[in-house]
């Protein structure tokens, strides 16, 4: 039906080619969007990514004759956009540049040549991808959170409550890196996970008892809870602070001193150690 409830045939129109220097996704959601439109219309839309020579333009033209269709493309490449629109006109195919007038009207507005390399927005913005998913990953195993996913980590932070874990974890995710962490409770076992990955990319957060009661303390002001209990009493910090030194050092976990540091320090500190291990990972610097 139509917007006004009368009955439409739907037709089978010619494939539309979408050709591209790069993988094309640009040109394929221009003409999806465009194509929502004719919603009684079957057009199968065929993406042609990664065109690197005019051979590979002349066959594609040819496919587009043969079949009736017609070409939408984004070359970056003036003379792939020469020679599309040239061999178009040839086999009479209809060709559609979405990029050419726009970096021809960029240069003159802007003064300056483009520096024409395929994909480059992708690769610009892939930083972009990278960092929202290391957040969200960062976000879902915080505080011991779905420990299945260990190993998926990148780095994985072990700590008493209050060591800063959690800060810890969200700034080494805005730099992208995909970041859990793990409480250490007195008397809780601490989740099987853990010892199944690369001991490498443990850190263990060293903090002494003076500086964790502060935390804590401000953190019950904070929420108004000013009693006392062994969660801010000194002596059962001081037992928790040694309990998880000793710990780390039986597990063979990489600890580093949080006491008194700034996050950036400590992060700094993680990132030198896991990048000297995992030479891939040095980028994110």
């Amino acid at each position: 039906m139509d917007i006004n409830g009368m009955k439409q045939k739907k037709t089978i129109s010619a494939p539309i080619y979408v050709v591209s220097c790069g993988e094309g996704i640009t040109g394929e959601q221009m003409v999806e969007s465009a194509l929502v439109q004719f919603p009684q219309n079957e057009v199968t839309v065929i993406k042609v990514p990664h065109m690197r020579n005019e051979d590979q333009i002349e066959k594609v033209v040819a496919n587009a004759s043969t079949a009736g269709g017609m070409i939408v493309h984004t070359l970056i490449d003036p003379a792939l956009r020469r020679a599309v629109t040239q061999l178009g006109q040839q086999r009479g195919v209809v060709t559609i540049d979405l990029m050419g007038p726009i970096l021809s009207r960029l240069t003159d507005s802007i003064g300056q040549e483009p520096i024409c390399q395929p994909g480059l927005y992708r690769q610009i913005h892939q930083v972009d991808l990278d960092q929202v998913a290391a957040i969200e990953f960062s976000i879902a195993h915080d505080d011991g959170m779905n420990p299945h996913g260990l190993s998926q980590a990148e780095i994985v932070l072990v700590g008493v409550s209050r060591a800063g874990k959690t800060p810890l974890s969200m700034y080494l995710a805005v730099l992208g890196w995909k970041v859990a962490n793990v409480p250490l409770v007195m008397g809780i076992p601490l989740p099987e996970e853990l010892f199944q990955i690369d001991r490498s990319r443990v850190i263990a957060l060293n903090i002494n008892t003076d500086q964790l009661l502060a935390h804590r303390r401000m953190r019950q002001r904070r929420m108004g809870n000013l009693g006392n209990s062994s969660y801010n009493c000194r002596n059962k910090i001081y037992e928790e602070v040694e309990y998880a030194r000793k710990l780390f050092r039986q597990k063979g976990f990489h600890r580093i001193e949080v006491t008194n540091k700034p996050i950036e320090t400590s992060a700094d500190e993680i990132i030198e150690l896991i990048t000297r291990k995992f030479k891939d990972k040095g980028h994110k610097r």
